[in-house]
């Protein structure tokens, strides 16, 4: 009995932190009619700064960081959250949510193309039949038939920076990977962000901020992405891989466009067409390939952060 209660926690913590996810990107959407994309990021870095301190605070996981890692730190925050919020938040306001969450689902792919060329990493067959599949199921999802884009040019451009900023996140993140914990990792990396986004957010936002009106309800979805998809569903994922593995937690990720996908239609009203809902599997397909056994550990472990601190 022990095992299977161990085993449904562990599952329920897995799908619940997806669920986190997937409504990020709605959530985004809901906030983006009341502020402005850097405003939003701000705001929300600061709520999850300190709900993660008080998280490290209470479990008296604070550590010191070493002095040869301060620059990778630095990095890290410049990679993600600042270049990658700065390309899923804006790349957000011209494309649905449905569209942000199938190209922010090839990460891991991206990142598995820059191991294999930084770290020399050897892939299986299937790994590279996996990332062709993958990159044919995202062209499948946004192209007309007749040729055209069928979604924003700017919107998808602006995702793929954010794509590129993960993928660079994850080749830095490998060499803090198992010096620091997950949580202390994206806590600090937070602070760095919130600091990277306070002259942006003083020059560009806080005037049309400030002559917003709003109440309470405005502010909601902030405080989601901020308690549930910053904070809950990575302690949630966190904990799960302690539990299952990184591999098979990993593999839970594909589930997010379709988690979104569905949210989309049952609170935005958004809708999928057959070539969407193709593209959509023909991409989880190949995500699914490209991470059969094909990575060393050191890029499994970064890859657990890697897009899942938005």
């Amino acid at each position: 009995m022990g095992e299977v209660k161990s085993a449904t926690r562990t599952y329920g913590a897995i799908i619940l932190s997806m669920i986190f996810w997937s409504l990020s990107f709605i959530w985004f959407k809901m906030a983006n009619q009341t502020f402005r994309p850097i405003t939003i990021v701000f705001i929300r870095l600061v709520f999850s700064v300190i709900l993660l301190s008080l998280f490290l605070f209470l479990t008296k996981s604070f550590v010191k960081i070493r002095k040869e890692d301060r620059k990778l730190f630095v990095m890290l925050a410049t990679f993600e959250p600042f270049c990658y919020f700065l390309g899923e938040s804006f790349g957000l306001t011209y494309v649905s949510a449905t569209v942000a969450s199938v190209l922010i689902s090839t990460i891991p792919v991206v990142a598995t193309l820059g191991a294999m060329v930084i770290f020399k990493e050897r892939l299986k067959a299937i790994n590279y039949a996996g990332i062709i599949i993958s990159f044919i199921g995202v062209l499948v999802f946004i192209i007309n038939k007749n040729g055209t884009l069928s979604f924003n040019i700017r919107g998808l451009v602006l995702l793929m920076i954010a794509v590129i900023s993960a993928s660079g996140y994850n080749l830095t993140l490998s060499r803090l990977v198992g010096r620091y914990s997950p949580v202390f990792i994206v806590n600090v990396q937070n602070i760095i962000g919130a600091i990277l986004f306070l002259p942006f957010f003083l020059f560009f936002d806080l005037h049309h901020f400030l002559d917003t009106t709003f109440s309470f309800r405005h502010f909601i979805p902030i405080i989601e992405l901020s308690v549930f998809a910053s904070c809950g569903a990575f302690i949630l994922f966190a904990y799960s891989v302690g539990n299952m593995g990184i591999t098979k937690a990993n593999v839970f990720s594909n589930c997010i466009p379709v988690f979104t996908a569905l949210f989309s239609f049952i609170l935005m009203g958004d809708k999928l067409t057959f070539q969407n809902i193709a593209g959509m599997a023909i991409v989880i397909t190949g995500l699914l390939l490209s991470q059969m056994n094909g990575q060393h550990k050191k890029t499994d472990e970064a890859l657990i952060l890697t897009g899942k601190t938005a």
